[in-house]
């Protein structure tokens, strides 16, 4: 960074009312509780965002208190790659790896991908998601997005063959994928996945729950199954070679762009497909993820498209074509 001037940090909870609400095996909600990392040096602010996560032990408040915890360590030199050790991946990670990445940037007038090397993003097509419901709901839902060229179906268990039938009657041309976010069990596995392939789906995200997914490994699956929460960091990886085809990186999971990058080369090696996902969050938060779609076989950014109102300023989204961030929003 080229300013002799120690950064500042600031942080907050933000947030964001969504549309309706949003509804997976775990809950429903109707907003999404983000929080904003903001590194400053002289007029300069790098700014990140994330999503503490209950289904990781994460609250606003615990990943508030992180990030701010790091304040003394930054004015002292703490840059993005001694952060890797600073903090476990995570929440918190995200939200400062992302900032002082843009700072940098900021700093240095250049875009956050050509200092890091990599290809300039391209505008891509992301998935858009329906909530968990009753098979009518999720029918209704769909019919409003059948135009959509990637749908994402959230379901819940007991019951999916319907919803994902109901779902494909009303969006036979687009393409499907579904989470169950941990939901299926082993009595029901195989049910489940035939329904699935019986309707053309394309990918199967974390059926069984994490530490308990071990009956992938031994059946034969006729859908490409993708690990989320199983899934975290690079350290996760071979473990997961012969329980699934696919893997979702999420920013929040990661702890940030930096791992991510070096997460996405390191699966690619191991023969997984690449799935870039979000949690539902602002433009903000959306940014970064950007420079790993290139790789990416499946594209899940659409947290913004959730919400009833984005960030000023936010990623222009023209139906499901997301393309990438302008300087004043990230990088």
């Amino acid at each position: 960074m080229t300013s002799s001037k120690p950064p500042k940090l600031a942080a907050r909870i933000e947030r964001w009312p969504i549309a309706g609400a949003f509804t997976i095996s775990r809950g429903a909600k109707t907003e999404a509780v983000t929080v904003l990392a903001e590194v400053s040096r002289g007029n300069h602010t790098g700014r990140g965002e994330c999503v503490p996560y209950a289904r990781y032990g994460q609250t606003p408040e615990a990943t508030l208190a992180a990030i701010l915890s790091t304040e003394k360590a930054l004015r002292g030199g703490l840059d993005r790659q001694a952060l890797q050790g600073a903090l476990p991946a995570g929440a918190a990670r995200n939200a400062l790896d992302c900032a002082l990445l843009d700072l940098e940037a900021k700093l240095g007038g250049r875009r956050a991908w050509d200092l890091l090397g990599r290809p300039t993003p391209r505008a891509c097509t992301t998935a858009f998601t329906i909530s968990l419901g009753t098979p009518e709901a999720m029918a209704a839902a769909t019919a409003k997005a059948s135009s959509r060229p990637l749908l994402k179906i959230k379901l819940g268990g007991d019951g999916d063959g319907d919803r994902i039938a109901a779902v494909r009657k009303e969006a036979p041309e687009s393409e499907l994928i579904v989470d169950a976010n941990e939901a299926w069990t082993p009595a029901n596995l195989e049910q489940n996945l035939a329904a699935c392939e019986a309707v053309g789906v394309t990918l199967v995200e974390q059926p069984l729950p994490a530490g308990q997914d071990g009956l992938l490994a031994r059946i034969r699956r006729p859908v490409a199954v993708c690990a989320d929460e199983s899934v975290h960091d690079r350290a996760s990886l071979e473990r997961l070679r012969e329980r699934y085809d696919a893997i979702n990186i999420k920013l929040d999971k990661t702890g940030g762009l930096t791992e991510a990058l070096a997460m996405a080369e390191a699966a690619q090696a191991l023969g997984f497909e690449i799935m870039v996902g979000c949690m539902v969050a602002t433009s903000l938060a959306m940014a970064p993820a950007m420079l790993l779609a290139h790789q990416a076989r499946f594209v899940d950014l659409d947290g913004p498209l959730l919400l009833a109102g984005d960030r000023n300023g936010g990623l222009r989204y023209d139906g499901s074509t997301v393309y990438p961030p302008d300087p004043a929003l990230w990088g």
